[in-house]
C-alpha cells in the first residue's frame, strides 16, 4: 500500500512539474510580449486621441498583428521561425547547447530559468496542497506571480491585465471558502490596497518622491483577496525585509545607483507565495514563540 501511495505521489508531482515547464514556456511569451502589446496600444490611443500620424516604420509596427499567439516565436538575430522541436521546455535548450538551432546565437538563460522555476514551484504547490482544487487555484496564483515578477524585473511594471484578474479570482474562489471566508478576503483586498496606498502618499509627502507604483498596491490587494487580511502583516514584513537586503546587496556588489528604482513587486510576489503555503504555520510559530498565542 505504501509503495502505491509513493508511486502515486511521484507521478502526481512529476506531472505537476512537467505542466509547470509547459506553463513556464508560455509565461516567457507573456513576460516578453505583454509590455510590448501595452506600449503599442498606448501609442495607438495617443495618435488617435491627438489626431496625429506615426512615421512609416512605427505605423507598420502598430498595424501588424502582435499578441500572445502571433507572430510565432522566432530568433531575434536571424529571424528564423522556431520549430516545435526547438521549443520543448528546458529540453531543447539543453540539447541545442543554449544556442539558436539555425544561426548559433546564444539564447538568454532566463528562458530555461523561468521554465524550471515555474515547474518546481508548481510541483511544490501540489506537494503541499495535494490533489485538490485548492492546489489548482494555487498553481494559477503561482503562474500569475511568475509572470508579474518577470515583467516587473524587466520594466518596473505590474500590468492591470494580470493584477486585476488575479484580485477578482481570489474573491470569487473564496465565495466557496477556498482559502479563507469571503469576508476576510474582501477585507484583505481593501486593506492590502489601502496599506501601500497610504505608505506611498506618506512617503511622497515627506520626501517629494514616489516610492512605489500603483501596481504594488494591486498585487498586495490580490494577495489579501486570496488569503485574507490576516496574512498581510506577514507578507509586508517578508517582502520589505527581503527587498531591503536584496537592494543593499545589489548596490554594494553591482555598484547600482541608489537612486535607480528597484522593482518591489517580485518581493511581494515571493512573500505572497510563501504565505499561501506556510503562512499559517509561520504566524502560529511566531505567536507561540513570542507568547502572544497563549
Amino acid at each position: 500500500m505504501l509503495d502505491i501511495l509513493i508511486s502515486y505521489q511521484a507521478l502526481l508531482l512529476g506531472s505537476a512539474f512537467i505542466l509547470g515547464l509547459l506553463i513556464g514556456s508560455f509565461l516567457n511569451v507573456v513576460i516578453y510580449r505583454l509590455p510590448i502589446m501595452m506600449e503599442r496600444e498606448y501609442k495607438r490611443d495617443f495618435y488617435s486621441y491627438f489626431n496625429q500620424k506615426p512615421d512609416p516604420t512605427e505605423k507598420k509596427a502598430l498595424e501588424e498583428t502582435f499578441n500572445l499567439i502571433l507572430p510565432h516565436s522566432h530568433c531575434p538575430n536571424c529571424d528564423a521561425e522556431i520549430k516545435p522541436w526547438h521549443n520543448i521546455p528546458l529540453v531543447s535548450y539543453l540539447l541545442l547547447g543554449g544556442k539558436c538551432g539555425f544561426c548559433g546565437t546564444k539564447i538568454s538563460k532566463r528562458y530555461p530559468l523561468v521554465e524550471l522555476v515555474t515547474g518546481l514551484l508548481t510541483a511544490v504547490v501540489v506537494w503541499q496542497l495535494g490533489f485538490t482544487w485548492q492546489a489548482l487555484a494555487g498553481c494559477v496564483f503561482t503562474w500569475a506571480l511568475v509572470a508579474l515578477t518577470g515583467i516587473d524585473f524587466d520594466k518596473q511594471l505590474l500590468p492591470d491585465q494580470i493584477t486585476l484578474p488575479l484580485l477578482w479570482t481570489g474573491l470569487v474562489i473564496n465565495i466557496w471558502g477556498a482559502f479563507v471566508p469571503l469576508q476576510d478576503a474582501v477585507i484583505g483586498a481593501v486593506a492590502g490596497y489601502l496599506s501601500l496606498w497610504a505608505v506611498y502618499h506618506i512617503f511622497k509627502l515627506v520626501t517629494g518622491k514616489e516610492g512605489m507604483g500603483a501596481g504594488d498596491f494591486k498585487i498586495l490587494a490580490a494577495i489579501g483577496a486570496w488569503f485574507g487580511w490576516q496574512m498581510l502583516p506577514l507578507v509586508i514584513l517578508l517582502s520589505a525585509a527581503v527587498g531591503a537586503v536584496a537592494g543593499l546587496t545589489w548596490s554594494v556588489i553591482a555598484g547600482r545607483d541608489k537612486n535607480l528604482p528597484i522593482a518591489f513587486g517580485p518581493y511581494l510576489a515571493g512573500a505572497g507565495w510563501i504565505a499561501m503555503l506556510w503562512g499559517e504555520k509561520i504566524v502560529g510559530w511566531y505567536l507561540a514563540y513570542s507568547g502572544l498565542g497563549s
